[in-house]
This record gives structure tokens, C-alpha cells and sequence, in this order.
């Protein structure tokens, strides 16, 4: 019944071919019922037997006919039409021969007046008349928009045939009354038709078949379907502007007919995605909807994780990428990354200052459930290996409720068999100094003064190896990070919070497990006498660096301990110098970010001076504790990740005559070397001025220092370490990798929200900024000293020398370009 309908209400048998043009008139169909039919089976037609009533115009004059009538005049024509198109089929070059396939193609010359149609660029075709030669190659048209352009040759896709001198005013009308008439089922009557005698076919012959005439209007109308036909033909053979066209096998055609249909039900699912998108952009901030909706159908969680792949470089597959560009085409956006991250902050996906590095260097911010689990089973039923008061019951107990597979009995009672008593040092007064911010305190320091007058310090280090040991499936994890991260909207730790906090931090008021570097100075700040032990400690002060500072300008009695610390710290700077150290402090910014998913969080700001007295005592003290380990391992032959940085061949007195602090460090970096590792031996740590240096003091946050206890922890046992300097190594490159990711994401991460703070500032505030060297010309490396910290660069007037201070005021701050245009105030 469909084929009835549509043969009778598209083919051109209904009209002699003498009507009038196509555009010229319609037929109008009335709804029939169930009907009985007659068949044509030679055509493949099945029409109803019934009195349809229809109007056709013929030459301007309504006539009224039966269906049955109308019919065998149908199947009458069809037949004179077969009949014909035999007689004349070498005429009308119907055939799969390929010489008759060249006999179709012609080459006209491109003349004034003609119709054409040409390519304007990959995705437009227009309409143009040829207005006349622009030299060899070219021609100037005027096209359907009233362009006058020049066009090379080869852009011609089509010349209308029939027309001789078009006007140019008519070209809209034209291409209106074509698009009217385009019927796409036209072509499968013809494919039919062609497919069944394996005929080719060009425009012109279409036009024909199915329209009755080849007019040129006919003509332009069956270039259009058949060039724009992706389904029923294909070219066979091209010359120039025309095409001979041949109808595809019936599976080829029953293929792309699967593939249009799953085609359109993509684009359909676009358009609805895009619909949601441009719907969830409209939303006040506070009304959009929540991440996870739009991870709530699959079909919607697969284009929104495409664009958000594509926003931070990371698509896994041709496909991510194709699915993200056609949503941001649709959208009507370039395809950036830029673009993509924009879209995804308007619907609520991204929030306004998302971090993009944490998510396109694949940060781990969250621990798999069997390390939660393991982690609180180490809390839950504690084991230091390092107390002989246990009782080998107790260890029983644990190797029973441990979830860890590493969990054995015999590692564990070889660890009980070998283990020394912790010393007890809760007597001494204990000051942890730290930012007021720190989540996980690692190090804690103790100082008193000899009776021969010497002065004696003590290194707390937190001892997280007492509750995790070598391989644990919580250590392996710990591996995985390599340090802590710390930004400025979160941390994530390196262990899992509770156990880092509640277990292994060192706490104010409580007894704490630590391993203790003692260390007795030579009145010049060298290393006299020093020991490693396992120990209790129970720190007495939690100090933040701007409080230690105050104790120390107070110079009270009752805190002599911390006044020695410090005279220990200025002993070690000045023996450290002496032994060709450089010195490196310089303004540091920290910033904390509250509520950073808001739109407009809260950005506190502060600026540190390395060469403040209570960091200084910290840095002194960490250091010497390095060294002290350092000399530790190499008396006792212990593989450790062993620190050096090589000797600069430029002295320190080179860098004399600029002023001291952040201009003669900032010279001082530009010329030091690369740091080195060696896992047997100690060697040399230049900038230090160290014969050794092994980092030791934060095993909670960095892993490096985690690997140092291990080993130490296994000889004071008398235990053989539980790595070897291979093994060490091997495992070095895999943390420092992770490490340079996480140092990498943490300095991203504090300039955009120093350049947004930078941003938020007044435009007419001025910044106090310190020249700390020249770039080119006038332009140079500044470091704005007022509330910021932090280094730019800019243009400075002429006399401006090295080591002074200007003022400034920002031009432009663009955070997520990561961009600072700064401009003298003079």
C-alpha cells in the first residue's frame, strides 16, 4: 500500500510532457480506507481498487477521475515508458558500459550567465551567476548571498543546464521553489527502476524519470537529491562539474539505511544533550544541577565524561574526542579545551576555580576501601615491634585479626626477637614548630647546654614504622603517592587521615613513639658526638613559627630550651657557610582557600621569610639531623637514598656585592646544579655544605623518608635492612616521579590563587615590588614584597638597578591563563 501511495502521488506518469513545470501545481490526496488491490508485479506496484478522489491541474483546467481510471493510465504510461526507454536506451545512455558512461559526461565552458553552483568553503555550496574571466583560472561570480568573488575552476560542483543568461535578482526565488520540490522518496522509485535494468544515470536523466521534463530547475532539483543521496547512489564516474551516478546493491542500500536510522537517533540524542546543557547553563549558580545527574543515564555519562576528557587533554580514544567536538560545535563553541572547561564551569559541572592539573596529572585524592580498612585494623590493634615489653601473645593476637595478606607470623616474631627497648626521654621539654595549619606534625625538637658548655640537641622524627611496615598493603599504597600534597584548598594526605593523624602524628601532652637523633656540637657547629634511638617523647609545646618567633624576641627564662635551639641553629649556619654553603631563603606564600567551590571563596594569604629566626631554627635542625643520619649510615654500611647536590663553580663571594635575602638568592638558584642520589655511599651536598645529607625528618609525608626509617629502624633492630641499594634505587625513581607530579600540581596550584587574590585587589592599589635581576633591556624579574610574595615580571624606567624596590600596579590578571601584567607607578 505505501509503494501504491507513493508512486501514485510522486512519479511523473501523472503529467504529460507537456505540463507545465513542476513548481507550477501539487496534488492533493484524499485519505482512502481498506481497499482491495491490483497488482503489477513486473514493477513491483500494488495499487487500491477505489474511486480516489484528486485534483490535477492540466494546463490550468481541474479534472476529476476515478482511482481505477486513474491507474491503468498509470500502468499504461509505465509500459509506453519501458517500451520507450529500450528503443532509446543508447540514446539516453542508460547502461553499465563504460564507454557509454564517458559518452554521458561533458565539459562546458564556463561562460556569463551561466547558473552554477560552486564550493564555498568545506561546508557550504552556494548558488552564483559568472559575471566574466579573472585571468586564466579564475572566474567572478555573484553568489545567492550578493557576493561578488573570484573562484578557481575546480570549486564548480554543478552548472544548471538550459540557461543561458540568468539574472542574478532571481537566484533566492530559484533556489526556493528547488527546495520546495525536493522529495528524497523520489529516489528510491528510481533507484527501483534503475537497480532492476543496472542502469547509470546523471541529473539531467533523473530529472526525467522522475519530474517528466529536464528543465532546469528539474535538472538542479535531481542534482540536489542525487548529490546529497547517501543511500541509494553512488558516482560512478566524474568530469569536471558532472557526474554519472549508479544505484548500489540492495544490501549496500539496506546497510546505510541502518546506519541513517542509528545516525539519527544520535544526532537525536545530541540535540537532547545539548537542549539539557543549554538548559542547565540558564540556571542561576545556586539552581544547577548536581554532578552526579548528569552521570545518571549512561547515554548522558558517556558525552559529558567525552567533554570532560576533552577539557583536560585526557581522551582515551578517537571517539571521546569526535563526541566532545560535535557538542561543542552544536553549542556553537570552538573546539578548545579552553571552550570545554568553560561550558562544563556554566553548567554547574566544574566549579568556578576548578583545578585542572589535579585532574589531568590523575592525582590519587581518595584510598581504595581494602587500605581504609587495613589502615584502621593498624589503629584498632596497634604493634610496635620496637617495644620488648610486648608479649608474644599480643602478636598472635594481631597476625589473627590482620586483613593484610603480608601479615605473618614469622616476620613478625623475627621483628619481636631482634627489638630493644624504646628510651624514654618524656622528661625533656619537647617544641613542635610548625605552620598553624599542619594537619600531621613529624618533627619535634629538644636543646640544653652541657656542663663543658657544648650544647646538646635533640631531633624528634614521628616513627610511622612502628604500625607499618615494608610491603604492607598500606605501605604500598603510601609508594603509589610518594609525599603528601598540600594545596590550597586541600590536603591529601600520603596516609590515610585517621591513621596519619591519630596514629602517627606526634601529639601536644601525649606519649609518642619517635625515633630521637641526638647530636652534640663542637663549639664551631661541627657534629662532635651523635646517636639514633627508638624513644618516647611527649611534646610539650605546639608552636606555630610566627609564635616560636615571639618566644625568641621575649627571651624569657623559663624558656632557655628554645633560646639554645636557636644559638645551635646560628652555630650550624655559620659552620655550614664555611664549608661553601649558599644560601637560599627567600619570601615564601602560603594561602588557604575556604570554601573553594564557591564562586567567590575566601582566600587568606600569607607571606613567610625564610630567613626568620624561628625557620631558620627549624631548617638548621632539620638539616643537621640529615647529616647526622647520613654519617649514621655510612659507619654502619646501610644502603639509604643518600642526598648531593654538586659543588657550583662560582664562590659565594661572587654574589657579594648584591644585597642579602631574596636578591643575592634569587642570583644564587640560577646557577646551582642538578641534585644527584646515590643508594650505597654519602656524597656530597654542595648547596648544604654537607659531606652527606639524608632526608629523614618528614616520614609521614614524604615517602623517601619513609624508605630512610625502614632502613634504620632494621639495623638498630639488628636486623638486615629490608632493601638493598638496587632496590632502593628501583624504588626511588618510581616515588620521584610521583613527587615531581604532586610538586608540579603544588606550584600550579598556589600561583593561580595568588593571581586570583592578585586580581580581586583594587585597580588603583599599589604593590612595593623588589628588582631582583634583568630579563632584557628594561625588563625585569620582580618580586612584590607587600602581602604577596611572589615573583613576576614587568617593565622598569631606565636607572632602575638591581636590588631596588619600585612601586606597581597590576594591568591584567589572569589566573587560569596564568598570566600577571604588571606596570611602574612612577
Amino acid at each position: 500500500m505505501a509503494m501504491g501511495v507513493r508512486a501514485v502521488n510522486t512519479c511523473s506518469i501523472f503529467r504529460s510532457t507537456a505540463s507545465p513545470p513542476l513548481y507550477s501545481f501539487r496534488c492533493r490526496l484524499h485519505h482512502f480506507g481498506h481497499l482491495r488491490c491490483r497488482s503489477y508485479p513486473n514493477l513491483g506496484l500494488h495499487f487500491p481498487i477505489c474511486r480516489l478522489y484528486g485534483y490535477f491541474l492540466s494546463h490550468g483546467g481541474v479534472q476529476s477521475c476515478s482511482a481505477h481510471s486513474l491507474v491503468e493510465s498509470v500502468m499504461e504510461e509505465l509500459h509506453a515508458r519501458k517500451r520507450k526507454s529500450i528503443s532509446a536506451s543508447t540514446k539516453m545512455g542508460l547502461t553499465s558500459s563504460g564507454q557509454l558512461l564517458e559518452d554521458k559526461l561533458k565539459n562546458q565552458v564556463l561562460q556569463k550567465g551561466l547558473l552554477l553552483e560552486f564550493k564555498k568553503d568545506s561546508e557550504r555550496v552556494l548558488l552564483a551567476v559568472a559575471q566574466k574571466a579573472d585571468g586564466k583560472k579564475n572566474w567572478m561570480v555573484f553568489d545567492q548571498n550578493g557576493v561578488t568573488s573570484s573562484i578557481k575552476r575546480q570549486q564548480v560542483t554543478f552548472i544548471v543546464p538550459g540557461i543561458d543568461n540568468f539574472d542574478h535578482t532571481e537566484i533566492s526565488d530559484f533556489i526556493q521553489k528547488a527546495q520546495d520540490n525536493l522529495d528524497p522518496t523520489l529516489l528510491e522509485f528510481a533507484w527501483n527502476e534503475l537497480l532492476e535494468t543496472n542502469k547509470s544515470v546523471t541529473a539531467e536523466e533523473l530529472a526525467e524519470m522522475i519530474f517528466g521534463c529536464a528543465e532546469p530547475l528539474e535538472s538542479y532539483c535531481a542534482h540536489l537529491l542525487l548529490s546529497k543521496d547517501e543511500i541509494y547512489f553512488t558516482v560512478l564516474e566524474k568530469k569536471g562539474c558532472y557526474s554519472v551516478y549508479g544505484p548500489r546493491s540492495t544490501v549496500q542500500v539496506e546497510e546505510l539505511l541502518r546506519w541513517k536510522l542509528a545516525k539519527e537517533a544520535a544526532e537525536k540524542e545530541l540535540q537532547e544533550f545539548v537542549q539539557l546543557l543549554t538548559s542547565a547553563k540558564s540556571m542561576p549558580s545556586h539552581s544547577k544541577p548536581p554532578k552526579s545527574s548528569w552521570k545518571a543515564e549512561e547515554k548522558i555519562q558517556h558525552k559529558i565524561e567525552a567533554l570532560e576528557a576533552y577539557a583536560i587533554d585526557a581522551c582515551t580514544n578517537d571517539d571521546q574526542k569526535k563526541t566532545a567536538g560535535m557538542i561543542l560545535r552544536a553549542m556553537g563553541l570552538a573546539k578548545t579545551a579552553s571552550s570545554a572547561v568553560n561550558l562544563l564551569v556554566d553548567i554547574g559541572y566544574f566549579p568556578v576555580h576548578v583545578n585542572l592539573d589535579l585532574l589531568k596529572l590523575n592525582i590519587r585524592v581518595d584510598y581504595p576501601d581494602e587500605v581504609i580498612v587495613a589502615a584502621e585494623n593498624l589503629l584498632s590493634q596497634p604493634f610496635d615491634p620496637d617495644a620488648c615489653l610486648l608479649r608474644e601473645e599480643r602478636v598472635l593476637s594481631l597476625i589473627e585479626i590482620s586483613k593484610d595478606a603480608d601479615f605473618n607470623y614469622e616476620s613478625r616474631t623475627q621483628i619481636f626477637k631482634g627489638c630493644v627497648d624504646r628510651k624514654d626521654l618524656t622528661h625533656l621539654k619537647v617544641y613542635a614548630i610548625d605552620v598553624d595549619e599542619a594537619d600531621e606534625l613529624d618533627d619535634a625538637l629538644s636543646g640544653t647546654r652541657l656542663l663543658d658548655g657544648r650544647i646538646k640537641v635533640w631531633i624528634h622524627v614521628a616513627d610511622p614504622t612502628s604500625l607499618v611496615q615494608p610491603g604492607s598493603i598500606v605501605d604500598r599504597e603510601a609508594m603509589k603517592r610518594g609525599t603528601s600534597i598540600f594545596l590550597p584548598t586541600a590536603t591529601y594526605p600520603m596516609f590515610p587521615e585517621k591513621l596519619a593523624m591519630e596514629g602517627m602524628s606526634l601529639k601536644q601532652g601525649e606519649v609518642c613513639n619517635a625515633v630521637t637523633v641526638s647530636v652534640v656540637l663542637h663549639s664551631d657547629g661541627s657534629i662532635a658526638e651523635y646517636s639514633v634511638d627508638n624513644s618516647t617523647i611527649k611534646p610539650t609545646y605546639m608552636l606555630t613559627y610566627e609564635s616560636a618567633s615571639e618566644l625568641l624576641h621575649l627571651n624569657l627564662e623559663e624558656e632557655a630550651e628554645l633560646k639554645i635551639l636557636s644559638e645551635a641553629a646560628a652555630l650550624r649556619l655559620r659552620w655550614r657557610r664555611s664549608q661553601g654553603a649558599f644560601d637560599t631563603s627567600t619570601l615564601e606564600t602560603r594561602i588557604k582557600v575556604a570554601n573553594p567551590d564557591d564562586p567567590g571563596p575566601l582566600i587568606n594569604l600569607y607571606v613567610e621569610d625564610q630567613a626568620d629566626p624561628a625557620m631558620r631554627l627549624v631548617t638548621e635542625m632539620m638539616i643537621l639531623c640529615g647529616e647526622a643520619i647520613a654519617t649514621y649510615g655510612s659507619c654502619n654500611n646501610i644502603p639509604l637514598p643518600y642526598r648531593g647536590q654538586p659543588q657550583s663553580n662560582v664562590h659565594t663571594s661572587a654574589f657579594a656585592h648584591l644585597p642579602e635575602g631574596p636578591v643575592r638568592s634569587s642570583a644564587v638558584v640560577k646557577i646551582l646544579r642538578g641534585a644527584e642520589m646515590d643508594f650505597r655511599k654519602p656524597i656530597r651536598h654542595g648547596v648544604l655544605g654537607l659531606p652527606g645529607y639524608v632526608q629523614f625528618t618528614s616520614p609521614i609525608r614524604r615517602y623517601m623518608d619513609l624508605l630512610a626509617h625502614y632502613q634504620v629502624k632494621a639495623f638498630l633492630r639488628r636486623d638486615s635492612p629490608p632493601f638493598s641499594a638496587g632496590q632502593l634505587e628501583g624504588m626511588a625513581s618510581v616515588v620521584n616521579m610521583h613527587v615531581r607530579l604532586a610538586k608540579r600540581l603544588c606550584s600550579s596550584s598556589l600561583r593561580y590563587w595568588i593571581l586570583e587574590f592578585i586580581r580581586r585587589q583594587p585597580k588603583e592599589k599599589k604593590f612595593r615590588a623588589l628588582v631582583l635581576r634583568f630579563i632584557k633591556d628594561r625588563i625585569a624579574a620582580l618580586l612584590l614584597m607587600e602581602h604577596v610574595g611572589f615573583q613576576a615580571s614587568g617593565w622598569v624606567s631606565v636607572g632602575t638597578q638591581i636590588g631596588d624596590e619600585v612601586e606597581v600596579k597590576v594591568e591584567e590578571a589572569h589566573p587560569r591563563d596564568d598570566a600577571l601584567s604588571l606596570k611602574e607607578v612612577t
